[in-house]
């Protein structure tokens, strides 16, 4: 196929999405960017979606000192050493998150491992960070090999410009975008809101799971998409995009028993099989079809949520 295609098992992949010709990307206008993402034009090419994102995520500024590919050809034999990357223990802070495979071969399944490891070990400050296997898993499809993979991760963690939010890294984080998530269902998706409200017990552990849909059920074609516009417009595209799944959901389900005792795994199902009942395009353009919010209130409610959290003394995730 390509140069980027080392760690992809072709055989999942729906390879009759892809066009051969590689066409190269010029243009740097940000509203153009934005329009392009949104319309998917790199989805269709493995290497332009590949190079796209190596220009998108060499554009995030960074802290000075950012670990970069040569950093993880030094540690990653030490870190590593002999073992088999299939039994790496994954550090806590990915809280026992799902792994995608995201249709990558057994190399590249075993270098997520490698690549999660050697980010705790480099970052040491990341104490919740649930988000990562995933972001690995999906960028190492657009990779030549594990140590570009690992410096593009590390400019997304290491990005440190105060007005983007790319993911979250402590549980305080975390845990705010949550009950921000809560909010925004509540105030655009009253419908489903009241749904959840009626069928679950602690509705806000159903909105705990937003970047789980995400980052860990939401299948490969999909959740690239959503990666797609993600890096060119932020984190508020993340918020658009579980709404819009919340909604489907809610449209799907609606006046239907429950398929299992719990509303938390019907989601989780709905999510996984998705493509029986939406197509990625139709996801996207219901998410930005929810109209007036901004990231200007999306700022606001995500600090006055963190500030509620602080005073109650929630900084760390308490071990049940």
């Amino acid at each position: 196929m390509d140069e980027y295609s080392r760690f992809v098992d072709w055989d999942k992949m729906d390879v009759s999405a892809q066009s051969q010709d590689t066409k190269e990307l010029t243009c740097t206008d940000f509203h153009e960017l934005k329009q392009l993402a949104r319309q998917g034009y790199w989805a269709k090419n493995h290497s332009l979606r590949a190079k796209v994102y190596h220009k998108l995520i060499s554009n995030i500024p960074c802290r000075t000192v950012t670990p970069d590919a040569n950093v993880y050809r030094d540690i990653v034999v030490k870190i590593v050493g002999k073992r088999s990357s299939s039994s790496l223990p994954l550090p806590e802070f990915v809280d026992n998150s799902l792994v995608p495979t995201y249709c990558l071969n057994a190399e590249g399944v075993g270098a997520v491992r490698k690549i999660i490891l050697c980010i705790a070990n480099q970052f040491p400050d990341i104490s919740f960070c649930p988000a990562l296997p995933s972001v690995i898993a999906l960028l190492l499809h657009y990779s030549k090999d594990e140590a570009e993979c690992f410096e593009q991760v590390c400019r997304i963690l290491a990005c440190n410009d105060p007005s983007k939010r790319l993911i979250d890294q402590t549980f305080l984080a975390f845990e705010s975008s949550c009950m921000t998530f809560g909010d925004l269902v509540n105030k655009y998706c009253q419908a489903a809101h009241k749904l959840m409200v009626a069928v679950s017990e602690d509705v806000l552990e159903v909105y705990s799971d937003w970047q789980r849909w995400l980052f860990g059920e939401l299948p490969m074609a999909y959740v690239a998409r959503v990666f797609d516009v993600f890096l060119v417009e932020g984190y508020k595209v993340l918020y658009r995009v579980a709404l819009a799944l919340l909604k489907f959901f809610h449209k799907v389900r609606a006046g239907q028993p429950m398929e299992s005792d719990s509303v938390q795994q019907d989601i989780r199902a709905f999510v996984r099989d998705i493509a029986k009942s939406v197509t990625p395009e139709r996801l996207l353009e219901k998410a930005f079809a929810i109209r007036l919010f901004s990231r200007k209130e999306i700022q606001l409610l995500q600090m006055a949520n963190e500030k509620a959290l602080q005073q109650k003394g929630i900084t760390v995730k308490q071990k049940r």
